[in-house]
């Protein structure tokens, strides 16, 4: 058995779009498959060791995030940054990934600065991004549709430090134009798609997982496939409901 040791940033302000549903697909697959999930809430005020071999950050409104930002910079982003380096698997989730890059400046004009993990940078447009939303994913050489909802005022511009997670087949994406959405480098992802993103697309989660357990062991590692018709079920109507033909 082995335990991946999981940094849960911001559980209690960070949790706007059912976040926790993407740590229990997380614990739950990981169990499945007779290995643990040893969970760390870093709050306000902690500082998280960067020994952690999976990292999250979810969701939050504007204020949320003002009130998270200069902890997340003080007291997080040195670890998250050396932890990234060091091939640990990480996954920000809509305002994660505005928080997870270099700066985002909300409604009100006022700039946060962000942990810089991801080469990007993000600003509030006058309008929501709202609706399904359905991509094309790349991801270590796989290609497959990913379903979400997307909720976001943030127009978010990639560096050349990152490349987008996927091209959007349906909805807006990062900034409503350029056909791309979310963000990834080595094995740090952050996207838009919430919902929540995990239980209805098992590949993300068994990628993550699979990142983690090597970054753990050191070793390769193939996690045995698991009964996902249910999953498949509610990604197809999700693709379906987004008028998606596929």
């Amino acid at each position: 058995m082995t335990t991946i040791r999981l940094c849960h940033l911001y559980p209690a302000q960070m949790n706007f779009y059912a976040d926790r549903g993407n740590i229990a697909v997380l614990a739950r697959r990981l169990a499945w498959r007779g290995h643990q999930l040893e969970i760390t809430e870093s709050g306000p005020g902690h500082e998280p060791s960067a020994d952690h071999e999976l990292w999250y950050l979810g969701g939050g409104q504007d204020r949320d995030q003002t009130l998270v930002a200069g902890d997340l910079v003080d007291n997080k982003a040195p670890a998250m940054r050396a932890a990234a380096d060091d091939g640990a698997a990480m996954l920000f989730v809509c305002g994660g990934i505005q928080l997870a890059g270099h700066s985002y400046i909300g409604v009100d004009g006022e700039t946060l600065a962000g942990a810089g993990v991801l080469d990007l940078t993000t600003m509030a447009g006058p309008e929501r991004l709202i609706g399904d939303l359905v991509i094309d994913a790349e991801i270590d050489g796989r290609t497959d549709t990913v379903v979400g909802y997307e909720n976001h005022a943030g127009r978010t511009t990639l560096g050349v430090g990152c490349r987008p997670l996927g091209r959007v087949i349906s909805g807006h994406g990062n900034d409503g134009t350029s056909g791309f959405e979310g963000a990834v480098r080595d094995r740090v992802i952050g996207t838009y798609l919430h919902g929540p993103l995990l239980p209805k697309n098992p590949w993300i989660a068994d990628t993550l997982l699979g990142w983690a357990i090597e970054h753990r062991t050191g070793s390769t590692v193939e996690l045995e496939p698991l009964p996902d018709e249910l999953e498949a079920q509610a990604r197809a109507r999700a693709i379906a409901r987004a008028g998606v033909e596929r």
